[in-house]
């Protein structure tokens, strides 16, 4: 009889574990709407024609080259950019210059310019407009590429303009670890507005400026980068966004800024569209097909993949959108040995464990996602403070592929230490900037392929 009981309670046990997933924060954030700073609070700089919204990305496959882009808001001149480094003579690149239209709205000089052959891990400064309009700002290179080359990333999605907004950008500033930010799309939110105000594209620019000047933010489009608006003839996708936010796209063999990859320190980063066609035999799909097989992890083990539409998401908001790219990449994913990735668009925080849904064929009907090895982990990171609010209606129960979830602002940091481990932490905004709501030591798939302590429930 006692042995019937112990038995019985064994399985008990077991299918407890088995039908909890992993932990739904229970910190309440303030549940105040986020409402969008006015246009008052981003003045363009002093002077006439100063330049303004400026930004940097990486310019090149490997780290030696950068795009700087600003825009003048009333002459296309001085259209270059002077760079230099302590002490030394200084160097002139000249920019492609554009406009456009968008509705009742026109932009003002859009310039890109990109500076090519510079040395790896060091320090430039740069100056953008002549006289007492001259602004100047820096940047620094990454070390070359190498596959125990440590460096740190920050990671930001759905970010907007508004009082939450702030506070993720000045945690992300304030942060002395952050190198580069992995940014996963929405940018302005400018579609919220009547007729796609663009007004909210040249404040957006402003505000993030204070970042966006001196670390290189690595670009994913949204759904609001989307700015489709056939009701007032505007009928071109993208068009804001693909003037405004130059990338390397050509170095990588693409055909579209849409979707590109980079390699940074030790570290290939792959950013995908989740709102561009991707099925079979398409450009991207095309191009994804061919990157994967480009991947060399002797030169940068690890593989991060950014797209703006997760694949994994156990909130009702945006529940299962997608589903369809999921089911088009992931094995592709999984044989590919992806690490991590990371998406936005559910304006929440959420990790996965590492879990695939690839077992499926019409013969054993396993159609639920199962633990795997080779899997990356999925986290959702769209909680940058945007005007649409957070996103708090978790389904219940949590599924077992949901290792940390919470319905908070915030942004990440991916600390990179060498080719075997990095160091993940979330950060909501309502702690100081030390404080980690979230952590987790990430063990490469392709050099140490062991099972990582997530802090959740066991998975069968």
């Amino acid at each position: 009889m006692w042995s019937i009981m112990v038995l019985l309670s064994l399985v008990l046990s077991i299918n407890v574990d088995v039908s909890n997933g992993g932990v739904t924060s229970v910190y309440v954030r303030n549940p105040e709407p986020s409402i969008d700073m006015p246009l008052e609070a981003f003045p363009s700089p002093p002077g006439f024609n100063a330049p303004e919204q400026v930004h940097i990305t990486q310019g090149d496959q490997v780290g030696r080259s950068v795009i700087i882009s600003w825009v003048t808001p009333i002459k296309p001149n001085p259209n270059f950019v002077r760079y230099w480094e302590k002490g030394h003579h200084k160097h002139m690149a000249r920019a492609i210059t554009t406009t456009y239209r968008y509705y009742n709205y026109s932009s003002g000089f859009i310039h890109h310019a990109t500076i090519r052959r510079l040395k790896y891990d060091t320090l430039y400064y740069y100056a953008l407009g002549h006289g007492s309009v001259t602004r100047r700002f820096s940047f620094k290179t990454p070390p070359p590429v190498g596959p125990d080359v440590p460096y740190t990333f920050g990671v930001i999605g759905d970010l907007g303009q508004t009082y939450d907004s702030n506070q993720t950008i000045e945690h992300t500033v304030s942060n002395p670890k952050g190198q580069a930010v992995l940014f996963v799309g929405d940018l302005s939110y400018a579609d919220h507005y009547p007729f796609h105000d663009s007004r909210r594209w040249d404040t957006w620019a402003r505000f993030v400026e204070k970042s966006t000047a001196y670390q290189p933010w690595i670009w994913t489009a949204g759904n609001h980068e989307l700015d489709l608006a056939p009701e007032i003839e505007e009928n071109v996708p993208f068009k804001p966004f693909m003037q405004r936010y130059h990338v390397p796209y050509m170095a990588s063999q693409s055909t579209s800024p849409l979707w590109y990859s980079i390699k940074r320190a030790s570290a290939h980063i792959i950013v995908l569209s989740s709102y561009s066609a991707y099925g079979k035999y398409t450009p991207q799909y095309r191009w994804l097909e061919g990157e994967l097989q480009r991947v060399d992890r002797s030169e940068t083990p690890w593989l991060i993949v950014l797209l703006h539409s997760p694949w994994y998401n156990s909130n009702n908001y945006h529940y299962m959108e997608g589903e369809s790219m999921r089911v088009m990449f992931e094995s592709w994913f999984v044989q590919s040995k992806v690490d991590v990735v990371f998406s936005g668009h559910v304006h929440s925080y959420e990790r996965s464990e590492r879990v695939s849904n690839v077992q499926y064929n019409i013969t054993n009907g396993l159609s639920v996602p199962a633990k795997d090895p080779s899997a990356p982990i999925y986290i959702t990171v769209g909680d940058g403070g945007n005007i649409e609010g957070l996103a708090n209606n978790f389904t219940e129960p949590q599924p077992r592929y949901s290792a940390f979830r919470e319905a908070s602002f915030g942004h990440a940091i991916l600390d990179i230490r060498n080719r075997t481990h990095a160091h993940y932490t979330w950060h909501r905004n309502q702690d100081s900037e030390p404080v980690a709501a979230d952590s987790l030591w990430l063990y490469n798939r392709y050099y140490y392929p062991e099972e990582e302590n997530t802090g959740a429930s066991t998975m069968v």
